[in-house]
């Protein structure tokens, strides 16, 4: 049976030759659509009449989620790059194309991937999940790309119940912690229901930030230089990515390209926090037929993305409900993720008793969770840091909530806490 194919290669100069010569009948090869732009490839693919496509580099509103589509409908995605292009080859592969030719291969080579794409192999025989094991392309000017840095940091989901629990609190003051111990680290807001890291920072936050990222990301053009560009440098060792002005515009947050930005992020620090929204609902997918917007697929990436989640509670009974169901509805959406219950705003009162064992009795018994971490109520020093646009360690240095704050940063980033930070505490216990 001739394997279908759709092309996406217009505007080049070697389209038409190429066409002909996949199009000869000892190939075993059907051209079943020449598409203009990304739109028609994608309704091409979704009508079911294409197992592979074939792309180039410059096809128009092609970008990163355009591929991700293709994949799930089931069409292998082969790409050609112009050699005079240099960088063609990488922007396919940022894209998340798996085989990358060079444009001037014989039909035979091309044909030959084609198959292979379809059956799940490289043409080069490599893991086509190594998005850089294509064949290499050829440089006019004979250097060799250089190598990225391997991935190395750490991402920490910092996600909690619908509420006011204190996620941006806790991720604030988790990031400022680590890097005052000298761990390079980034902040990230991906809060699409109204992040405000920005505001509690004092930041500008009509910058581009994490939508401006998430653009480079979708167009295979975002590295480790064009990260910190975006990012704003607020002390030695800490950088922010701040969020979205308007929560209208959660469409620029799309899954994948939220994902390639946490894996350029890893390589820019050694802690990522990302501050996330709290719904995990996803009625989208019940609501369209076909493929549709996820307002929500962001904060899913982030979890399924992160090497530590952790979970923000309050420490009243209805927090403390919210959370329980939480947790459920994160357990059936990512049964393998294990989130990690920190406790908010803990104080006597809206508990009986004493209230640290009455939260981690409650959450061991219908949560199946135990406590990790109480962060004390500390209302004065929460609010002098909100109202000047500053951190708790440059407002109140020796509130208990930002020494359970440097505690738990200290952990998350596997580095030993400041003796400072301890004897700090020795003497408060001991006045």
């Amino acid at each position: 049976m001739a394997l279908q194919v759709v092309t996406a290669v217009t505007g080049a100069a070697w389209e038409a030759a190429l066409v002909g010569a996949l199009d000869r009948v000892d190939h075993g090869v059907t051209v079943v659509r020449r598409c203009v732009d990304a739109a028609d490839l994608l309704a091409t693919a979704a009508t079911g009449t294409a197992q592979a496509a074939l792309l180039s580099a410059d096809l128009h509103r092609l970008d990163g989620d355009a591929v991700a589509r293709l994949t799930a409908v089931g069409v292998a995605v082969v790409g050609l790059a112009d050699p005079a292009d240099e960088r063609a080859g990488d922007r396919l592969r940022a894209l998340g194309v798996p085989t990358v030719f060079p444009a001037d291969a014989s039909a035979e080579d091309v044909v030959r991937a084609l198959r292979d794409a379809v059956d799940g192999v490289s043409g080069a025989g490599h893991d086509v999940a190594d998005p850089r094991a294509a064949l290499p392309l050829p440089s006019s000017s004979g250097n060799e790309p250089e190598e990225r840095r391997p991935s190395r940091g750490r991402v920490v989901a910092v996600w909690g119940p619908t509420g006011a629990p204190g996620r941006t609190t806790v991720a604030v003051g988790l990031a400022d912690e680590a890097a005052r111990m000298g761990v390079p680290t980034l902040l990230v807001d991906a809060d699409v229901y109204g992040g405000v890291v920005a505001q509690v920072l004092g930041l500008l936050d009509e910058s581009p930030g994490l939508a401006g990222a998430a653009r480079q990301a979708a167009a295979g053009t975002l590295d480790e230089a064009a990260l910190a560009r975006l990012a704003w440098s607020v002390r030695p060792h800490l950088a922010v990515l701040t969020g979205l002005a308007r929560a209208d515009r959660w469409p620029e947050l799309r899954p994948g390209a939220v994902a390639a930005v946490l894996t350029e992020a890893r390589r820019t620090a050694d802690l990522v926090v990302v501050d996330c929204a709290f719904n995990l609902e996803e009625d989208e997918e019940l609501s369209f037929d076909t493929a549709a917007p996820r307002r929500n697929g962001a904060t899913v990436t982030v979890l399924e993305e992160a090497d530590d989640v952790l979970c923000v509670s309050g420490a009243d009974p209805v927090a403390l409900q919210r959370t329980i169901r939480a947790l459920g509805q994160l357990r059936d959406l990512l049964p393998e993720v294990e989130p990690v219950v920190v406790v908010n705003q803990v104080r006597r009162g809206p508990v009986p008793g004493d209230p640290r064992e009455e939260i981690a009795g409650a959450l061991e018994r219908f949560a199946g969770r135990a406590v990790r971490t109480f962060l004390p109520a500390d209302r004065r020093a929460t609010d002098a840091a909100l109202a000047s646009g500053r951190t708790l360690a440059e407002v109140a240095p020796g509130s208990p909530l930002r020494a359970a704050l440097r505690s738990l940063a200290a952990g998350l980033a596997r580095v030993p806490e400041p003796v400072a930070g301890r004897r700090g505490r020795a003497r408060r216990r001991a006045g």
